[in-house]
């Protein structure tokens, strides 16, 4: 298999590590338009199955010679460049996935639908921790249950040690940060697909004795193509991010000012409120820190006749050894099964999908705790 990476950031690398031990892999091709960035992953990686290749993700032209061959492209860039990356891979007759954007880009995406099916390869969208890991054990703890009646998401990547005031850290983007903060939030209520404001629906939740008081509050997520694939039986569907206390408010508030527009502060500058507040992010939240991924994935219906509660848990912790980072980790792992998926040739057909549509669900689990996520199944009466 010839797997190509867009992107040589966190995700991109910690993608790469996951794939170099598949003994189908032969090669590992890694393009981004920093040198200098490249050459150190590549010695960090020290495998000769990586080749770098200096290349910027809007260079149509470079990157079509140079993502000729793959049988996978992964798109670990900006989220703006995906639907060109996913129109330069199919045109090659290469799969494609990526790690989820904002819902115009994944539209986008998703009018390559036709060129894809003709060519008999794969766009694959959101195929991260979120949206990617946590719909699939959202879909898996569906079809446990005979007639599945709701199921939620909950999921948060928060700093093992918080330090007010902010109580919170970002391990990925600051823009797609505030994407979730400020896009419509869908989901299912009373049988119906609707919408919420983000940053609202607050609750109180534990996950177990180290994280017992952590909250939980709408923010923005596709749940059509899951509800679709339960048959639309669903009553009630919904997803929440989850953060330590207090986070939610403080965003409302900075949100409420108009930091969240993209609107330009004056005439002379095309700096919006929005582009000050993600750097601002970035200075004051980003940077190394050790994380934990919590996630659970539930879902309330009849089984056996009884009114019963399945549910996938997980909590990942930034591993010390290794210097990796929870949600790369939790990244890493699930971009790589899916991408080596497609790249085998196991999935038949072609056209845009969501992972938890098309991925075989039991392999997909057991290959993730075989790469380490101690996923935790429980299903017992309510």
């Amino acid at each position: 298999m010839k797997i190509s990476i867009v992107g040589s950031g966190h995700m991109g690398s910690a993608i790469a590590h996951q794939l170099i031990s598949h003994p189908e892999v032969e090669l590992i091709r890694i393009c981004d338009a920093r040198g200098t960035v490249l050459e150190a992953l590549q010695k960090d990686l020290n495998s000769p199955k990586v080749r770098i290749v200096v290349a910027d993700a809007r260079n149509k032209r470079t990157l079509t010679a140079v993502l000729a061959d793959s049988d996978c492209v992964i798109g670990c860039s900006t989220p703006e460049v995906n639907p060109l990356l996913a129109s330069i891979a199919i045109n090659a007759g290469s799969h494609y996935c990526d790690l989820g954007s904002a819902p115009e880009i994944v539209f986008e995406e998703r009018k390559l639908e036709r060129i894809a099916k003709d060519n008999g390869v794969w766009i694959v969208p959101g195929c991260g921790l979120d949206p990617g890991l946590v719909h699939m054990l959202c879909h898996a703890a569906i079809t446990h249950l005979d007639e599945p009646e709701s199921a939620q998401i909950l999921v948060g990547d928060v700093p093992l040690e918080p330090d007010p005031p902010f109580n919170f850290r970002i391990g990925w983007s600051a823009d797609k940060l505030l994407d979730d903060y400020t896009h419509s939030v869908s989901m299912v209520e009373d049988g119906v697909l609707t919408s919420k404001v983000p940053l609202t629906g607050i609750e109180h939740l534990s996950f177990g004795k180290d994280y017992s008081n952590m909250e939980a509050f709408y923010t923005s997520s596709d749940l059509e193509p899951l509800w679709s694939l339960s048959g639309r039986k669903l009553k009630n569907l919904s997803h929440k991010s989850v953060r330590w206390p207090g986070h939610a408010e403080q965003m409302a508030f900075l949100l409420a000012l108009g930091f969240g527009e993209k609107r330009a502060i004056d005439a002379q500058t095309h700096l919006t409120y929005r582009d000050v507040l993600a750097r601002r992010l970035k200075q004051r939240l980003g940077g190394p820190f050790k994380d934990v991924v919590l996630a659970r994935a539930t879902a309330i219906g009849l089984k056996d006749g009884v009114q019963t509660s399945c549910s996938y848990d997980l909590i990942d912790l930034f591993h010390d050894e290794q210097g990796v980072s929870a949600i790369q980790r939790c990244t890493g792992i699930t971009a790589a099964i899916i991408a080596l998926e497609l790249a085998s040739g196991k999935i038949k057909g072609g056209g845009v999908s969501n992972p938890e549509s098309i991925i075989p669900i039991p392999s997909f689990l057991e290959e993730a705790r075989k790469r380490g996520l101690e996923l935790t199944f429980t299903c017992e009466p309510v």
